[in-house]
């Protein structure tokens, strides 16, 4: 059961990429992103408000307002990028933020990469030359571009959450972090962006906003957290690992991605590293301790987890 839930996830994760990819195409970046995150935050204000008792305070909302200005930059870039690229590279390139944590943890941390991290970088480069360099070129498309560099900002989310967790409650982390950064959003995208087209707000809009609300959001956070609570660290990290699998296979049934021989072998690569990377952390401690199910991987941490509505104690990340 909690393996499915785990799995369900992940499918859920990677279909959102062709979800916001069709409604990026009604509403502006800053604005969907803005109006998604508001929505979530008072959505999970609202059913876990008792454990919000207590944390407004100026640290906690500080933290809050960090976390929301790094997440809301992510997200940003990612759907900007997704404006000019496929879902299925924007899922896997997203990804590759699962190799860049060892290396940004190197410079703020000083905690050097292993020889495993390093082998999943050489391999994630030469997967993301096939991916996204134009044959016969040097150039990136502008959208693969921009999703690299949102995989580097969720890189710098899961430093900074696994830090503010040690001292706060992460289920007020995640609330504020979701209204802080939507705030953010619709602030950015009345300066910046275009009025929306009240005409283009169709039904079809209204359900891919439902559905990043309340299931790429909302329910995902729950079964992510659930299922990590019972399952060993190296099945969380594989199971979580398919999300950029299913982004490929929803952009191929329902986007008409045409994927490549290149492009697979690309792939291929990328999804290895990611294994490497998180796997391999697993191993080491799985070796130096009996097997527990704590979530060890980085991709278990990618979407901050949701602590227990009665636990008052702040669930630490990896």
């Amino acid at each position: 059961m909690y393996k499915l839930m785990l799995l369900a996830a992940t499918i859920i994760w990677g279909f959102a990429f062709v979800v916001m990819k069709d409604a990026v195409d009604v509403l502006p970046p800053a604005q969907l992103i803005g109006v998604r995150f508001f929505l979530t935050g008072l959505l999970m204000a609202a059913v876990f408000r008792r454990s919000l008792a207590g944390t407004l305070n100026g640290p906690c909302l500080k933290a809050g307002l960090v976390l929301a200005a790094v997440t809301f930059l992510a997200f940003w870039v990612q759907t900007v990028g997704l404006a000019d690229t496929t879902p299925g590279k924007s899922a896997f390139l997203t990804a590759t933020y699962c190799v860049i944590v060892p290396f940004m943890l190197w410079v703020v941390a000083g905690k050097r990469p292993t020889l495993a991290n390093v082998g999943a970088a050489g391999m994630c480069i030469v997967g993301i030359g096939l991916v996204s360099l134009t044959a016969g070129s040097l150039s990136f498309e502008f959208g693969d571009a921009m999703t690299l560099l949102c995989a580097v900002f969720f890189a710098a989310q899961i430093i900074a959450i696994s830090r503010y967790s040690e001292r706060f409650n992460v289920l007020a982390l995640t609330v504020y972090q979701f209204l802080f950064g939507g705030l953010m959003g619709l602030g950015v995208g009345a300066l910046t962006e275009p009025a929306p087209n009240l005409a283009a707000l169709t039904p079809e809009f209204a359900f891919n906003l439902f559905y990043l609300v309340v299931f790429a959001s909302g329910l995902c956070y729950l079964f992510q957290n659930v299922g990590l609570a019972h399952v060993s660290p190296a099945q969380g990290s594989l199971l979580l690992s398919l999300e950029s699998v299913f982004g490929v296979l929803a952009s191929v049934l329902f986007y008409g991605e045409v994927v490549t021989g290149r492009m697979a072998a690309g792939f291929v690569l990328i999804f290895a590293a990611i294994l490497l990377s998180e796997l391999a952390p697993a191993r080491a401690k799985r070796e130096k301790r009996p097997e527990t199910n704590e979530p060890l991987g980085i991709l278990g941490s990618r979407n901050v987890p949701i602590a227990n509505e009665d636990d008052a104690e702040p669930v630490a990340n990896p």
